[in-house]
């Protein structure tokens, strides 16, 4: 088994890199470095990744994933490079068509060429925009995206069909909620909140606090993730896709996650209530069956066991997460 994962300088590709490095197969980490949050946090992730073989190169550039493609002959792909940012997208909409739909267009494209057994790709939650139905199952519609992140992804659901179907290209799309944890991203809340609560200003807390996510530690995202990647989707009498929702299937209380990091880092925020931002949705959650009866596993750590392990990397890097919010 020969793995690339793109976006290894990024939060889960970083986490996943390090989790396969130690298991033994041999990786290879893309990233192209972009400025979208802090390249410094980016650099520090690197630096932890030690001697895994790095290229900088972006997924737009065709040219230059063919050639690394066929020098070191991937048997395995995770695909996490993307642009990220629901709010992001509101106002810079253009950024998500280069990277999200040309790049994984690429993507696709040196997989199948390269007859890769098995490509995983990020989607996320947000697909499911903002329907009422809870849990979120798999066999929801999600034509309903309420941003173009969202759009994008969904998009990227669809792309990644039409591969498996028209050139049996097994592809597994993992549907992420809310991830957080050691190194997490600078532009989600966790290290938002932590940050103001280090220089002890107010913290923003949209939809006057009315809102809920299916928080989930990154150590089980990964968990997940090691077990798909051995299972490509067979599609005997169909296409070989499939896709997983990868949350704790538990959602908490936006005020519930503030107060927890408010007691692991033993401090009170001051907290500002607004208005719904455009492109939000009010709560996720998570069904998680589908992935259980697959790999036997759910995530499972628990909001509290999750904040404490966060709290205690930020003893030891709390310059490099101030730094990065407010890069």
């Amino acid at each position: 088994m020969k793995i690339l994962v793109t976006g290894a300088a990024g939060f889960i590709g970083f986490h996943l890199t390090l989790r396969l490095v130690n298991d033994g197969p041999a990786v290879v980490a893309l990233d192209n470095l972009n400025d979208y949050y802090a390249v410094s946090l980016k650099g520090a992730r690197l630096e932890r990744l030690g001697d895994v073989p790095f290229h900088t190169i972006d997924i737009a550039d065709l040219k230059a994933l063919d050639a690394l493609f066929a020098q070191e002959r991937f048997t395995h792909v995770v695909h996490l490079a993307a642009q990220a940012g629901v709010r992001y997208s509101v106002d810079h909409p253009h950024e998500y068509g280069l990277s999200n739909l040309t790049g994984f267009l690429n993507i696709l494209d040196v997989c199948n060429r390269y007859q890769v057994e098995h490509l995983l790709y990020a989607s996320s939650s947000s697909v499911y925009g903002r329907q009422e139905t809870l849990p979120f199952r798999e066999t929801d519609a999600a034509n309903q995206p309420a941003s173009i992140y969202a759009a994008s992804k969904r998009a990227n659901e669809m792309m990644a069909y039409s591969y498996a179907d028209l050139h049996r290209l097994p592809a597994t799309g993992m549907r992420f909620f809310t991830v957080y944890g050691p190194w997490g991203r600078p532009d989600m809340a966790p290290c938002m909140f932590a940050a103001s609560l280090l220089r002890d200003e107010p913290i923003d807390v949209f939809n006057h606090g009315r809102m809920a996510r299916d928080f989930t530690y990154i150590d089980d995202v990964v968990e997940c993730i090691v077990r798909l990647l051995p299972l490509p989707p067979r599609g005997q009498d169909s296409a070989p896709h499939e896709i997983y929702n990868l949350g704790r299937g538990e959602p908490v209380a936006l005020l519930d996650f503030v107060e927890t990091l408010e007691c692991a880092m033993g401090a009170t925020a001051t907290k500002h209530f607004k208005q719904m931002q455009l492109g939000d949705i009010e709560k996720t959650w998570a069904d998680t069956e589908k992935l259980r009866s697959v790999i036997h596993y759910t995530p499972q750590i628990s909001l509290e066991v999750g904040i404490e392990r966060f709290v205690a990397w930020l003893e030891n890097h709390r310059e490099l997460l101030l730094e990065s919010v407010g890069a």
